[in-house]
């Protein structure tokens, strides 16, 4: 790419993110400028930002050892999977910290707020769309299927709603971070819970149990913008994402009842990508069960993974347009 480019791609993401380079090579192949940065490291080795704000406007440049970018020119913002704003590793202590702080409050700031670009998704889009609460709350009133779900640090609360479920209950965590047991890393997967199990541990933070669906198969359905991509998951596990080495995955048809219920989904939370995970049951009724809006998607069928960065590709390229 020159410099000065008048209509690049901006691609947020960490060098080891291999779904992001199947798009990339298909933006490559169509001519498609980009500039790739993890702003979390790459401004702490060798790249850097300016932004310039007037009464008459903004200005920006963005610099890597091999770019030269008008931050006023980026088409579009592909906001992938960043590093951590951890601040530069020579530094410790308090202010590490305080230079991580300031890294993500104002190359943050900059980033999500680049003058005409067009967002895949909007970093605070992003924010408000994880939360689980939230999703299920935008899930009902979009008109999908939801669980019988509780939310609650109150024991009595927690057991007898898990007694009261005719097909069992799960418990899945609000959100995931390293965990650590006698030293080891796990995963805090979605399991079975009966109330018998429930300890006075409950009180200390919130928890989130759900009615169990009684499920034939599960779809991760992956939109965007308005298209639509499904495939249907067969595991011996309650969490296929486990062990994904044993699950099946074939492409499945996506109703006009699911496909409105995504897009209304999508337009309220505003969203250009989300990869949804539904429980099916025999009677093939499809009952929500969360919207991530930065998902995983390159684990698919090759041709599911195909059209996928096909789309994302579409959406990046056409910018504003889109």
């Amino acid at each position: 790419m020159t410099s000065d480019d008048r209509s690049s791609v901006l691609v947020l993401t960490n060098s080891r993110d291999v779904t992001a380079d199947v798009v990339l090579r298909v933006l490559a192949g169509r001519g498609v400028p980009v500039v790739r940065l993890d702003p979390g490291t790459d401004l702490h080795e060798g790249a850097s930002l300016t932004t310039r704000y007037r009464t008459t406007g903004q200005r920006g440049t963005l610099r890597t050892p091999t770019r030269r970018l008008d931050l006023t020119r980026v088409r579009s913002v592909w906001m992938r999977r960043a590093s951590p704003y951890e601040g530069p590793a020579q530094l410790d202590g308090q202010e590490r910290r305080f230079a991580a702080t300031q890294s993500l409050w104002g190359t943050g700031g900059v980033l999500a707020s680049l003058p005409g670009a067009h967002y895949v998704n909007h970093p605070w889009a992003n924010r408000a769309a994880e939360y689980k609460p939230a999703q299920l709350a935008a899930a009902q009133r979009n008109g999908f299927r939801v669980p019988d779900t509780l939310i609650t640090n109150e024991l009595g609360a927690a057991q007898e709603f898990v007694a009261g479920q005719v097909t069992g209950a799960v418990y899945k965590p609000l959100w995931n971070i390293a965990y650590e047991v006698a030293g080891r890393p796990r995963q805090v997967w979605v399991r079975d819970v009966r109330a018998g199990e429930l300890t006075a541990g409950v009180e200390v933070f919130p928890h989130l149990f759900q009615a169990k669906v009684a499920k034939a198969f599960d779809v991760r359905l992956t939109a965007v913008g308005d298209r639509a991509f499904a495939v249907r998951i067969d595991s011996p596990d309650l969490d296929w994402r486990r062990r994904q080495d044993l699950m099946a995955c074939a492409p499945v048809a996506v109703s006009e009842e699911v496909s409105r219920a995504v897009t209304s989904y999508l337009g309220e939370l505003r969203l250009v990508y989300g990869a949804f995970d539904f429980a099916v049951t025999a009677a093939g009724e499809w009952y929500f069960l969360e919207c991530n809006p930065n998902g995983q998607w390159a684990w698919q069928p090759p041709e599911t993974t195909d059209a996928i960065a096909q789309a994302i590709a579409d959406q990046l390229q056409r910018g504003p347009d889109a």
